[in-house]
Parts: C-alpha cells; structure tokens; sequence
C-alpha cells in the first residue's frame, strides 16, 4: 500500500506502472505461444495502454485553476523531463523519424541535430525565463510583457496555427496505428484516436497530461529500444547497435550496387499507391546540400524554442531553478530515442535487402514475396506495394515500395520477431502520438479560454465556468484535428515540420527579443508576430504552388523567411515607437535573475 502524497511517492507509483506494463508484456507473449490472433494482440496492446491512461486521466480530475493550467507548479525535475520527452516524442518522431531516415539518408539527420539542439536555446533563452515570469500560457507572456489585447490575441494566433498544423499530425498517426492495430478504415481509426486523447486530458488539464505523458513515456521508450536491440542482436550487428552504425551503413552500400538500380519509368511509377516510396535512397534526395541541411536543422532549433506546447511544460515546475534542470532531464530522454532512430532505420532496411539473412526479400520470386504474411497485412494497409515492372518474376531492386509510416511500424514482423513486439510498438507510437497531441490540445484550449475568453471577453467569469469553456474547447479542438488528419492533405513528418517554421515564423523573435531587449515594446511584437506569419505562409503556398523559392529556401524551411521579417519588422517598428514604460523595463530585469518570486505571483 502506497502512503503519503502521490508527489513524495512517484518513483514508487510509476516503478510499480513499469513492473506492471512489463508483466503484461510477458503475458502477451504466453498468449501468443498459446494461439492468440495477431489481430487480438494488437487490440489488447492498444486497449490496455489507453484504459491506463484514461484512468490516470480520471483520477487527476480538478477544479483548481493552478492544477488545470500549471498541474499546481509542483512537478519534480525528472518526472517533468520525462513528460516533457513524451510531449515531444510525437507521433513523427516515433512513427515518421525513422522512416524519413530509411527514405532519404543523412538529410533527415538535420531533423535530429535540430531538435535536440532546439533545447539549448530553450535551457539557455526561455526556459528559466518564462518560469519566473509566472504566467500560464505563451499569449500570457507575450500579453503581460507587452502590454494591450492585440498582441495577446497575435499570440493567440500564431500558437493557434502552428499547434494546430501539428496536432493534425498527431491524429494522424494515432489513425494509422489504430487503423492498423485494430483493424478499421483510417477515417474512422482517427476519431478512435481523438477519443483515446481526450479521455486523458478532458478532466484534468495540464495535471492529467502530465502524470499520462509520464506513463505514455515509459511505454514508448520500451517499445522503441527493444525491437532495436533485439533485431541487432539477432543479425549480429551488436549487443548495442548504435555504436556499429557506420558498419551497417557501410553494407547497404555494398548490397545497392551489388543488386544495382535501375530508376522506373513514370509510367511504372503511376502504379505505385499514392505516398509509398522505394527501398532505396535513390528514389529522392533531400537536404542533400549543406545549406539545406543547416536551414532544416535552424528552423527545427528555433521552432522547438517556440513551440507553445513545450514551453508549457516548464511552467509546471516549483521554481526556476528546477526548470532548467528540467531541460536537462528532457534532453537526456529524448536523446535515448534520437539516437536510435538512424539505427531502426538501417536495420529496417537492411532486413529487407541482406540475402544472408532469412527476412531478405530481394531476388526472390515476386509470388513469393507477395505470400508473405507481413506482406499480405502491410499491403491490405495500402502501406506496401511490390510489382514486376521488368517482367521476370524476380524482386529487383526498384520494385518494393514501401510508407514511410510503415518502416518503425512494420519492421519488428519483417525481421522476423514475435507478433507481440509489434503489438508494443504500435501501443509506442500511440502513446508518442497521443502525448503529444494531449499537449498540443491543451495549448490552444488553454490559450484561447485563458487569454481570449478570460482575460478579453469575459475578465469576472468564475472558476467553474473558465474550466467548462477550456473543456469545450477542447473537444472542438480536437475533433477539428480529425476532420482534417481523416483528409491527408500531407503526411506526417511533413506536418510537422510545417508546424516547426509557422511557430518560428510568428513567436521567436517576440518570445526572445521579450526577455532579453527591453526596448521591445507592443506594437513591434505585434508587427513581429503578424508580419512574421503572414509572410512565412505566404512563401509556403507561394512554393507549393510552383513557386521557384529563393536562397535555397524549400516548403520545409519556409521559417528562414518569416522569422527574418519578424526580427526586422519588430526592431524597426519598436524603435519608431515609443519605448516601454518604466515598470515594463523593470520588469524584464526582474524576469532574467533566475531566483526570487514569480513577478506575476498571484495575479491570475
């Protein structure tokens, strides 16, 4: 029996959740032995982690305006670290990360260097920063440092746009997998998983998001390293593969000009099912400059010192010093991800093409290929295709096409493993896709109940009725998210990244220039956040369209420009107005000595 506050006993409560979830493991893994469906096994695993995380949800149920918004600013350093990762361990992180690898080599590396860069500018310019400010939101911030309604509700929008572009994304994978895992169309597997992620954070904000995403962190991280393990141990690469990375790397270039390359005709390629991809890197190049691969790695930082959703997670520390200790931990977990994603992707590819291992596919008969069990469910997904382009009844090179989506998902089948891991894996990618889309709903329903309805449209509205409208919000939200996910405008890694340069474009320099320039005053954040935005989307749909771009400057790093306008419009502007007053500049001194009170205290 655990005694004490749930706070004082959390090593305690989440050692026993881990024991637990390993237990159930190991009972998959009987009832697998014993006879048990595929099908039912991925049920299980998705149904067992979801109802965990419901009922964490229920029972962090609150009325209090500090646990719903802030989960009462009392999440120790570690546990916050772990959510955080789990907040930004997304579903393209998990399912499209390695994939995007898998597909495009090196170039997608950037994504990595990014976004764990991105954390030394959030441990070094915000962070502690925004922790001592005392606000709830970023609009709070941003409308408290600068002063006036407009520049609160230019927050507003931009975190509105950019969190919302990735929460389509979350949803998206959330649809995949449980359109995979339990066997339904994708259209309606999305609003499976929109249920999945509002039982989690419906009752109790923040406070039900934090104690879920610290579970769903555990569960993603054992689903993601044991496959890895466990595959590399298997052909050989190593008891810890990572460090035989370049080796493998090494092999699948032998093994491409062994089989060669043959690039399909356009008329083959019409063939192939919208957004599969061939096995090999041939098939596109990306980033493959080095300025490509520095701006997509720029965008990424800056985004992620950005993103409304991460920058929440250090409000819910106890003090300013646990918040920079905080994005420490942070790193350290994500990094444990991060680091083997290039590795899964090898690995995964190189299952496919090594003749000398059992799940090599390449030179054997297409009949053959197209019997294959993981084949035949993959395929049934519209997630593989094979086809004898040239006629010969051989698989060439050039003739399997696979997801990206699919490459994390499936590979635990294709190498050969116990259905049951695939079962794990793909309650990993939900529980990465549903904490950080928990998150990303939260954001935008906190910002537009707090800073929109509450502190614009109805200041004297009570606590049971600020908590209502965020709570409806929140379904609208969300189920807004699934409506567009169910269309698959773009896929999810693309998403992403697009919500990356719209965060960057529109909140950076405001988010930046706030606590470190004093002269930054509200109309010039205004103009910065606005123009910023207007401007990077502009590009976007400018190069979507056709548009030839300039200074290397793609659809996935349309961030460069908007933040660029941003910087100069808000310097510019603030400098021809009038500075701040007095009490604002003080203020800002108070926000960057990391100690002593919060300057909002109890204003809220």
């Amino acid at each position: 029996m655990i005694k004490g506050k749930f706070i004082d006993n959390l090593p305690k409560v989440y050692g026993i959740y881990t024991g637990g979830f390993l237990v159930f493991i190991i009972l998959m893994a009987i009832a697998e032995q014993a006879g048990m469906s595929a099908k039912l096994i991925g049920i299980f695993f998705v149904a067992f982690t979801v109802s965990i995380y419901a009922i964490i949800g229920y029972l962090s149920r609150t009325l209090q305006l500090d646990a719903y918004y802030v989960a009462g600013r009392q999440v120790p350093t570690v546990f916050n670290g772990m959510a955080t990762a789990a907040d930004w361990m997304s579903g393209a992180s998990f399912v499209a990360m390695a994939g995007g690898i898998y597909f495009k080599g090196y170039g997608y590396m950037a994504l990595l260097v990014g976004w764990t860069g991105g954390y030394v500018l959030v441990a070094s310019l915000l962070a502690p920063y925004l922790r001592k400010f005392g606000c709830y939101t970023v609009p709070d911030f941003i409308g408290t440092r600068y002063g006036g309604n407009l520049a609160r509700v230019s927050a507003v929008i931009v975190l509105t746009v950019a969190s919302f572009t990735y929460v389509t994304a979350q949803i998206n994978a959330t649809g995949t997998i449980a359109s995979v895992a339990l066997d339904i169309p994708f259209k309606l597997a999305v609003y499976v998983g929109l249920a999945s992620i509002l039982l989690c954070s419906m009752l109790g904000g923040m406070r039900a998001v934090t104690w879920t995403q610290v579970a769903q962190y555990i569960v993603l991280i054992i689903a993601y390293l044991l496959p890895v393990f466990w595959i590399s141990n298997k052909m050989g690469a190593g008891v810890f593969p990572h460090l035989m990375l370049a080796d493998e790397v090494a092999r699948i270039a032998e093994l491409e000009g062994q089989f060669g390359f043959t690039k399909n005709s356009a008329a083959d390629l019409a063939t192939v099912p919208k957004g599969l991809a061939g096995i090999t890197k041939a098939h596109s190049s990306v980033n493959t400059t080095p300025w490509k691969f520095i701006s997509l790695a720029v965008c990424m930082m800056a985004g992620t010192a950005s993103l409304p959703h991460v920058m929440m997670r250090y409000f819910t520390t106890p003090s300013v010093k646990t918040a920079r200790r905080s994005v420490g931990w942070s790193l350290f977990f994500i990094f444990l991800l991060y680091s083997s994603a290039p590795m899964l992707a090898t690995l995964s590819k190189l299952s496919l093409m090594d003749p000398t291992l059992s799940t090599g596919i390449i030179g054997k008969s297409i009949a053959d290929v197209q019997n294959i069990d993981w084949y035949q469910n993959w395929n049934q997904a519209n997630l593989m295709f094979v086809s004898d382009f040239n006629g010969n009844g051989t698989l060439e090179l050039n003739e399997f096409f696979m997801g990206g989506k699919a490459v994390v998902l499936a590979t635990p089948e294709i190498a050969g493993l116990p259905y049951v891991i695939s079962g794990l894996v793909a309650a990993g990618g939900m529980a990465a896709a549903m904490s950080t889309a928990d998150g990303l709903v939260l954001a935008i329903a906190n910002a537009l109940s707090h800073d929109l309805y509450y502190k614009i449209i109805d200041p004297k509205a009570e606590t049971a009725k600020r908590l209502i409208v965020a709570r409806v919000l929140l379904f609208i939200i969300g189920f807004a998210g699934a409506s567009i996910a169910a269309l698959e405008i773009q896929g999810i890694l693309g998403s992403v990244i697009w919500a990356f340069d719209f965060a960057m474009s529109g909140l950076f320099f405001p988010l930046v220039l706030g606590v470190w320039w004093k002269r930054a005053n509200a109309p010039g954040a205004v103009a910065g956040m606005l123009l910023g935005l207007i401007s990077g989307t502009a590009y976007l749909i400018w190069v979507r369209n056709g548009g030839a771009g300039f200074w290397g400057v793609t659809q996935l790093t349309f961030g460069i420009v908007g933040s660029a306008v941003s910087l100069v419009s808000m310097v510019v502007v603030s400098l021809m107005t009038k500075a701040p007053d007095a009490a604002t500049q003080r203020m800002v001194d108070e926000v960057r000595i990391p100690s002593g009170k919060t300057v909002l205290g109890k204003q809220h």
